[in-house]
């Protein structure tokens, strides 16, 4: 940003001046605040863009450069065919977690179409038991471009969010129910249980987050819930998120300070400003669609949208840019809005290089 003092970084080659693509700019002074306290950063592995073992390497990887833990995204099919994975996430997370000694959470998965809430609990309870405390499980309402594959009726947006929240309470009585050791059973709208209950399950139930964008669903969230995700959006509409989510745990007798507020956000770093550009545009055209995905159902669709998509369409949704300075105000501008954890997504191929900076020039840097 112009005026923002950037610190002499000898040992690194010469960028060309930065150009500040995305949301969020920097404000002057956030690169001082290093005596605080490190905060939680994450790393996020994209399984539609690594094959398994390689995602598996990063999240060991991001660890040794100073990430706090894995978040996976759960996949049937990549957005486009020029990332070209979508491995399973139970097995990624699993190996992920042997790997690794942070926490570990699907990113998200939806417990509505391909899947019986039934099998997704089962999943997490197994996961929470072989590596206790670790485990969280995230949920989202999911898009059509996973979940169609059943070949089920693909509804409208209210009623996929009533079914996602229906399967969380399905996945919490499995887990309530267990643990006490009795059967439980459930006849809803969307699902049916039969008297059953989760013969493997941890001492302790993993934490359930909702992830989502929109006021009213953070609302009930924050009753129904222990925590919520959202994705980088202007600060004036992650405060209205949070309120709603607060005023939803108040609601339930929670105290929302105590539930966490977790952001999952997608950035372009490079050496350069045009090799980090020209990455946002072919691996992650997705990024600056100015609409919802939702109701799109092959990654052939997806890439007919993404040949309209030009560099500007990244301003205010994606930030791209090759210097950790702007990068890390960005982070930090997000920690000050509240988040207890970003979990973090370089959308290029340049993973390694990526871990590498942010570890030495970018979380050393971050404070909450």
């Amino acid at each position: 940003m112009p005026g923002e003092p950037v610190e002499p970084r000898p040992h690194r080659a010469p960028r060309r001046a930065t150009r500040q693509n995305g949301a969020m700019p920097p404000e002057t002074g956030t690169s001082t605040r290093a005596a605080s306290p490190r905060p939680h950063i994450g790393y996020a592995a994209q399984l539609e863009q690594f094959a398994p073992a390689e995602a598996v390497a990063l999240a060991a990887l991001a660890e040794q450069h100073g990430f706090t833990g894995t978040s996976a995204s759960d996949h049937f099919q990549p957005w486009t065919p020029q990332q070209g994975q979508a491995g399973f996430v139970w097995n990624v997370l699993t190996a992920a977690a042997e790997r690794t000694a942070g926490d570990i959470g699907t990113g998200v998965t939806a417990p509505t179409f391909r899947y019986h809430p039934a099998m997704v609990a089962q999943a997490s309870a197994t996961l929470a038991a072989m590596y206790p405390g670790r485990h969280w499980l995230g949920v989202g309402s999911g898009e059509a471009l996973n979940e169609h594959i059943v070949g089920q009726y693909w509804p409208e947006a209210p009623d996929r969010i009533n079914r996602m929240f229906e399967a969380v309470d399905v996945i919490k009585k499995l887990f309530s129910a267990s643990a006490a050791g009795r059967d439980v059973k459930h006849a809803g709208e969307f699902f049916t249980l039969e008297s059953t209950r989760l013969w493997t399950m941890p001492e302790q139930a993993p934490p359930i987050y909702v992830a989502t964008a929109g006021p009213l669903t953070a609302r009930r969230a924050g009753r129904t819930v222990d925590g919520l995700i959202t994705v980088g959006s202007p600060a004036e509409k992650i405060a209205l998120l949070f309120e709603r989510f607060a005023q939803g745990a108040r609601e339930a007798g929670r105290d929302p300070a105590t539930m966490p507020r977790i952001l999952q956000l997608h950035v372009s770093w490079a050496e350069t400003d045009e090799q980090a550009m020209a990455n946002a545009l072919t691996e992650w055209p997705n990024g600056a669609m100015p609409f919802g995905k939702s109701d799109v159902r092959s990654p052939y669709e997806f890439i007919q949208i993404a040949r309209l998509v030009r560099p500007e369409d990244f301003e205010g949704r994606m930030l791209v840019s090759s210097d950790p300075d702007v990068h890390r105000a960005h982070l930090q501008r997000y920690l000050d809005l509240g988040f207890d954890r970003i979990y973090l997504h370089n959308v290029g191929r340049n993973q390694r290089e990526f871990l590498e900076v942010f570890g030495r020039e970018v979380l050393p840097g971050l404070s909450r």
